[in-house]
């Protein structure tokens, strides 16, 4: 359950504001289920956006993870502007972004912002001394072989989480934010995982494919290794709506993962 910001402890609250100076009001983020705290700020310093989790959650390390890679996706994602650890809880910062979730629907005028944000991003090398996530090893599970795996690999920052609540329209641009799974892989996934989002959204697979293939590392990509994570996909969102059957949206992504893995096959 998402803590208001008044259930954190005085000490941290304190903290804080010795950063910021006073907080005048709080209000939790909407969106995600990731952070025990997510909520802008209005300080005397601006407003900010804050996460965390307590040092002793079983994802804490996720804090870390987001805090390391902000430097090589920012400004595409939001600046982190510091990181608040008390050994209790774990507190990032981030720039504040006046935005809404991106509109993924057949003719919205989002799309093309969406692109140039996949494009930018396939272009983030991941640093070589940073220990990320392998998207061969995330989907490990679901591919047949070893060399299907080995098709996904790649030097390349992934977000992999395209839902429209973590791309943010802002000032005329899109925005990538919640990091918490930065992952290692062929530059071209980011844009084969969107295409599952944007065939939940009403795009037909051929559609989706169209708007994806304006990503120039999609195009670059053999096809027999979107075969195999088109596969891959219906197999991962096929468990996950399995798993919560009740939950419309995976339902969803469910449908549209099979519908673009029975495209890559006929």
């Amino acid at each position: 359950m998402r803590l208001q910001w008044t259930d954190l402890p005085t000490a941290t609250r304190d903290a804080v504001a010795a950063r910021t100076g006073p907080v005048y009001a709080a209000k939790n983020a909407a969106k995600g289920a990731n952070s025990e705290i997510a909520a802008a700020l209005d300080t005397r310093a601006g407003r900010v956006f804050v996460k965390g989790l307590r040092c002793d959650h079983p994802r804490a390390w996720t804090q870390q993870r987001e805090a390391a890679i902000n430097p090589y996706v920012a400004p595409l994602a939001p600046r982190l502007l510091w990181i608040h650890d008390d050994g209790e809880w774990n507190l990032l910062a981030f720039e504040y972004l006046d935005g809404r979730p991106a509109d993924y629907r057949p003719g919205s005028t989002d799309l093309p912002l969406v692109v140039e944000a996949l494009i930018s991003l396939s272009q983030v090398r991941a640093p070589a001394d940073l220990e990320l996530k392998q998207i061969e090893q995330r989907l490990a599970d679901y591919v047949d072989t070893p060399d299907d795996a080995g098709l996904l690999r790649g030097d390349t920052v992934l977000h992999t989480d395209w839902t429209p609540d973590n791309i943010l329209i802002s000032e005329g641009a899109a925005r990538v934010v919640d990091w918490a799974w930065p992952t290692r892989g062929a530059a071209w996934i980011d844009a084969a995982c969107w295409a599952v989002w944007l065939i939940s959204a009403g795009h037909t697979p051929e559609g989706a494919e169209r708007w994806a293939a304006k990503i120039p590392a999609w195009s670059a990509a053999p096809p027999h290794a979107l075969d195999v994570f088109a596969t891959a996909q219906q197999r991962l969102w096929d468990g996950i709506a399995a798993d919560s059957p009740e939950v419309e949206w995976k339902q969803s992504l469910a449908e549209a993962a099979a519908q673009w893995a029975t495209h890559r096959h006929h």
